[in-house]
């Protein structure tokens, strides 16, 4: 069993911030993930709404840049794939898929992950037309149209965010009612740019190759949600807000907001003592990448200070 102060899952912006904050305080950090570091931001060909990176970057590299700051100053990373977190008196008990790990505080930064439409182009023009972002990708489609697919509150806001940016905006959801709050419904329907289009799904997303379109998104095909009456239209991105679902699965006996992301304090602190949580698995109302690294950075200050208390209690 390898004995840590300070263990992280998950190593997007959050964890990868509370690992340099973590490491730099001079806690024995450790960071455990079963993927490249990074998380969604490895997604992102071109990050250009993060403060003093400028210009653009891609979300690799970016990643990768934390990673080896947090790593100078002494975190380390271990790729494994986490299968409990345990609490015994005041050590966490962790398994993975390689070894054991006892450590004074957990930070639990495993994100959450977009719903897909499971459709035919969306996987294939992700990244190249296709977004789950409005915030990150839409100034790219300034002046052109593109299809907003949803019915909540998200698809809503962010339909109006992009008709800031976009000419047209075509917000197709299946059923004949939004679920979005009526403000943000009544916004939609006053735009004069936005075209709604109620009992309607996506069935295809189309685009080009390489020496077509430029690879991207040409257009999609529209159709009732029984299949029938299909419909070619033509645009420029696709922005897909089918929700988003926390991994919780770690820690799913923590208190959950209406959307199941876990509840913490302004400290990131859970019920559990020792235990927090940061980013995208987090309740907030915005997740972006700039807001992981706060709340990873607020969770290693929490962390030490409550290792610190652990320890001086220790020794008296």
């Amino acid at each position: 069993m390898t004995d840590v102060d300070f263990l992280i899952i998950g190593s997007g912006a959050a964890g990868l911030s509370a690992a340099l904050y973590g490491a730099r305080s001079g806690l024995d950090t450790c960071v455990l993930d079963e993927s490249v570091s990074g998380g969604q931001a490895v997604q992102i060909d071109s990050l250009e709404n993060y403060p003093g990176v400028f210009p653009a970057v891609s979300g690799t590299v970016l990643s990768n840049s934390m990673r080896t700051q947090a790593e100078a100053f002494g975190a380390r990373f271990v790729q494994a794939a986490v299968s409990s977190i345990d609490k015994k008196g005041d050590f966490f008990y962790i398994k993975t898929s390689r070894e054991a790990f006892r450590a004074y505080s957990v930070l639990v930064a495993s994100g959450a992950e977009h719903k897909t439409l499971g459709v035919e182009g969306e996987r294939e023009f992700f990244g190249r037309g296709v977004s789950y972002c409005a915030v990150c990708d839409g100034p790219f489609f300034r002046g052109k149209t593109v299809v907003v697919v949803g019915g909540g509150d998200s698809a809503c806001t962010e339909a109006l965010f992009l008709s800031k940016l976009a000419s047209r905006v075509i917000l197709v959801h299946r059923r004949a009612e939004f679920r979005a709050q009526k403000v943000s419904v009544d916004r939609v329907m006053s735009a004069p740019n936005i075209q709604v289009r109620l009992n309607t799904v996506v069935k295809k997303i189309t685009g080009g190759d390489a020496g077509k379109n430029g690879g991207g998104v040409s257009g999609v095909i529209l159709s009732a949600p029984d299949g029938s009456a299909e419909e070619t239209v033509s645009a420029d991105g696709v922005f897909i807000f089918a929700g988003m679902k926390p991994r919780t699965n770690l820690i799913d006996f923590l208190k959950k907001d209406i959307g199941g992301y876990i509840v913490t304090d302004e400290s990131m602190a859970t019920a559990v003592p020792g235990l927090f949580c940061a980013g995208d698995i987090r309740s907030k109302p915005l997740r972006q990448i700039v807001t992981a690294c706060s709340d990873g950075a607020v969770a290693a200050f929490s962390a030490e200070k409550y290792i610190d208390s652990l320890k001086r209690g220790e020794s008296k």
